[in-house]
């Protein structure tokens, strides 16, 4: 038989070991060519953290063999094995060891650390990854995609709604075109104290974790349906993509309170759903609020931050004037706080239809959830002591002298906010950003990620 032959075997019981509500790994140890034992993961069921299924197979081996020395031997396992199962697969002196999908987070056949590789050991065993690592990554992402859903339903039934908040009805975003992801949520960050926050976090099917993660984060008054064209390419070329509501908007939980709402609260918020997350390799998608907020955020971890695609937006570092489009802007939501989130939508986007524009609608069934949408602009830091204005500028040091990563910036031209001369004073200002490419769309405005497939291409591209 081949190695993947042997591999579809110990699939099988990483799919009896999913059966039983474990983490779905199998292995199955062969001695001339004739398999010998099999194993699954079942720490669970055994209340035995040593239970992984490399281990049980080994166990089951000697057993038959009458013999802890396992010379002849080869494992074949679904996943990179751990340290834990790498030592008592040397110690066992197997042949061979033959894995399926890496683990970016704890193998130690190569991902993290290889134990394999050491000279210093008296026994060298053969290692060969990668035998059916599509249909053992999927299994695997079959299995925590089911259990967040699960957990999701369980969070949606015990998670009560704080009184000082509304949560907008679930009725209100079935069936939205073009946004057909899961929804993940969030309240156990410090900062958000019991309020539910929203996100997407997608990965195609079989892809594995190898790929960047986009964050992407919307302004006001959209919310993460913003990114529903440019989704699609990033995970198709096999990345992550992970979009937030803000606390305000979207499916997130909206307080009731103007108050509530301060550039400092939000971006805290953010700062914790990235270290939650542990987001690594990531490429900061922002437009609007979200490159007020997200611009500030990389410099707390560089090392997480690889790219930026950064869209009509600005840092607001209080010792220059705010653009007199954002002005008009503010101004006409202060007289007009009731104002149609879709028609100003439409008025911006004539190409969309009346069926994409009304989900920017959804979050706001009235003007209970519509705080946010009321204090946003006027927490846009406009003076040197404006909340935000301190770490705005702070960022800007980051960005002007210790950025080392990629920029992609694409600026709507027909925006009267924040259009061409504020992208170019901010493109001033980001490290390498004029030597890197530079989109103009001129029917594109304020609202650029209704453009964004070819945005999103051309990212796919850049961003390695």
């Amino acid at each position: 038989m081949s190695d993947s032959s042997f591999m579809q075997l110990a699939l099988a019981q990483a799919r009896e070991a999913a059966a039983e509500g474990e983490v779905p790994v199998g292995a199955v140890v062969v001695r001339h060519g004739l398999v010998i034992a099999t194993g699954r993961n079942a720490p669970i069921d055994g209340h035995d953290p040593t239970a992984h299924a490399e281990i049980v197979a080994l166990r089951a081996a000697a057993q038959v063999l009458g013999n802890y020395r396992l010379d002849e031997c080869e494992l074949f396992v679904t996943l990179e094995p751990c340290a834990m199962c790498s030592g008592a697969m040397l110690q066992a002196r197997l042949k061979r060891v033959v894995f399926g999908a890496p683990d970016p987070k704890a193998g130690a056949a190569g991902s993290v650390i290889d134990l394999f590789a050491q000279a210093q050991l008296n026994h060298q065993t053969q290692l060969h990854g990668g035998v059916l690592a599509l249909e053992s990554a999927a299994l695997l992402q079959d299995f925590f995609r089911q259990r967040r859903t699960e957990q999701r339903e369980t969070f949606r039934l015990s998670h009560p709604l704080r009184d000082d908040a509304l949560r907008t009805p679930d009725a209100a975003f079935v069936g939205l075109p073009g946004y057909p992801w899961q929804a993940n949520y969030l309240s156990d960050l410090p900062e958000l104290a019991g309020l539910r926050m929203h996100y997407l976090d997608e990965l195609e099917q079989g892809s594995g974790n190898q790929g960047l993660t986009y964050l992407c984060l919307h302004g006001c008054p959209t919310w993460s349906y913003l990114y529903r064209k440019m989704i699609p390419v990033f995970l198709q070329a096999g990345h992550r993509v992970v979009a937030p509501d803000l606390i305000g908007f979207g499916k997130s939980d909206k307080p009731k309170k103007d108050s509530f709402h301060t550039f400092s609260t939000h971006r805290q918020m953010l700062l914790e759903l990235v270290a939650n997350l542990d987001l690594q390799r990531i490429v900061l998608v922002v437009q609007d609020w979200g490159g007020l907020l997200g611009l500030t955020l990389p410099m707390v971890a560089p090392q997480r931050y690889k790219g930026l695609l950064v869209m009509n937006t600005l840092l607001a570092c209080g010792d220059v004037p705010l653009p007199p489009g954002f002005l008009a802007w503010r101004e006409m939501c202060a007289k007009h706080p009731d104002f149609d989130v879709a028609r100003l939508l439409v008025r911006g986007n004539p190409q969309m239809s009346a069926e994409e524009c009304a989900p920017y609608n959804a979050p706001f069934p009235d003007k209970g959830h519509r705080a946010a949408l009321r204090a946003f602009p006027r927490r846009v830091p406009e003076f040197m002591d404006s909340d935000g204005a301190a770490v705005s500028r702070q960022a800007r040091e980051f960005w002007q002298e210790q950025w080392t990563g990629q920029t992609l910036m694409a600026v709507g031209t027909a925006d009267p906010v924040l259009g061409l001369p504020v992208m170019q004073a901010l493109r001033a200002s980001i490290r390498g950003a004029q030597d890197g490419p530079l989109m103009l769309l001129s029917q594109a405005g304020h609202f650029v990620p209704e453009h964004g497939a070819a945005i999103a291409a051309e990212a796919v591209r850049l961003f390695q």
